[in-house]
């Protein structure tokens, strides 16, 4: 009885998410609404810069603040 349970509730999480995608799909995003004036693309290397390069850097930096700026330990202790 587990096991069929278990498949059941498998199935109605896989069937609601696959229609939460359907449903959230841009059907329209070719069909232009007033107003709208979207710009240029972006190049592959602006692309690369902006969503990995550019949060990597954040990362590193605010690590780098952590670790510097860490005063749990005592200096001379390891």
């Amino acid at each position: 009885m587990d096991k069929k349970n278990t498949l059941r509730a498998g199935t109605v999480a896989a069937g609601t998410t696959l229609m939460m995608l359907l449903l959230s799909s841009p059907a329209f995003a070719l069909t232009r609404d007033d107003g709208d004036d979207p710009g240029e693309g972006l190049s592959v290397a602006e692309t690369l810069g902006w969503f990995v390069a550019a949060p990597l850097v954040i990362f590193l930096v605010i690590t780098g603040l952590v670790m510097v700026l860490d005063k749990s330990r005592k200096q001379g202790q390891v």
